[in-house]
């Protein structure tokens, strides 16, 4: 399959944990060993060929409109939320005018990754398969995870499908907001703000959800703690 050629990069968030630097500043334009958070999903996607990047905004709003005007390896389009928060999956239905209807890339904007051989992405793009999925999500080893403070999302089974852990105590895989997304079943879900998690159940019951299991050290930058632990590992 080609890659997808747009993507959706989550940033509209309040960064909450990240405080105090998320007092005068957006999460996404938190800097680690000298890169600003979004960067470093940003120049993925690039590498990947993605040609158009939608980005929602609330917190800080202009000054993360400010660093997108001023980047030229892409078209940066502005999913404005600034009326209201609409989760992840609030967030895409929002942008459908600007997304399409075909396959996106959706990724998170606080997560870094540390990854041999192929670049991620392409090994999304290689794995995916539209006839079979609605969503092909990034899952890590929770040993091979650093800043996730849950006790796991998820299950695969050997045919590659994914079950929530539900009421179980843990599961062995972490969700990581790196995916390939068919966004049609989120425009058809009729509530204004939800989140992803809810339409990847819902694919889950149909047999469409699916993971793939990446090798490398895979971080969230969700607090000051967890920051300091991505700047020691990539510096």
């Amino acid at each position: 399959m080609s890659a997808p050629k747009t993507a959706m990069v989550m940033a509209a968030g309040l960064g909450t944990r990240m405080r105090p630097l998320t007092d005068r500043i957006p999460k996404a334009l938190v800097k680690v060993a000298g890169r600003t958070l979004i960067d470093f999903v940003i120049a993925p996607l690039v590498e990947a060929g993605v040609e158009t990047i939608v980005v929602n905004v609330h917190a800080h709003a202009d000054q993360l409109e400010t660093y997108l005007r001023a980047r030229t390896d892409a078209r940066f389009l502005i999913s404005d939320e600034r009326a209201g928060l609409l989760e992840t999956g609030g967030g895409i239905k929002h942008a459908r005018a600007l997304l399409g209807e075909a396959p996106i890339f959706v990724c998170n904007s606080d997560y870094v990754w540390q990854k041999p051989g192929a670049p991620a992405l392409q090994a999304l793009v290689d794995a995916w398969d539209p006839a079979r999925m609605d969503a092909l999500v990034t899952v890590i080893p929770k040993a091979r995870t650093l800043g996730f403070d849950t006790p796991g999302d998820f299950f695969q089974a050997e045919d590659g499908t994914l079950k929530h852990r539900s009421d179980r105590a843990s599961a062995p895989l972490h969700a990581f907001g790196i995916e390939i997304l068919d966004p049609r079943p989120v425009y058809a879900d009729p509530r204004t703000a939800f989140s992803l998690r809810d339409i990847w159940f819902a694919s889950s019951d149909k047999g469409r959800l699916f993971g793939l299991q990446l090798e490398g050290l895979w971080m969230q930058v969700g607090d000051p703690e967890a920051l300091a632990v991505a700047e020691a590992r990539l510096g």
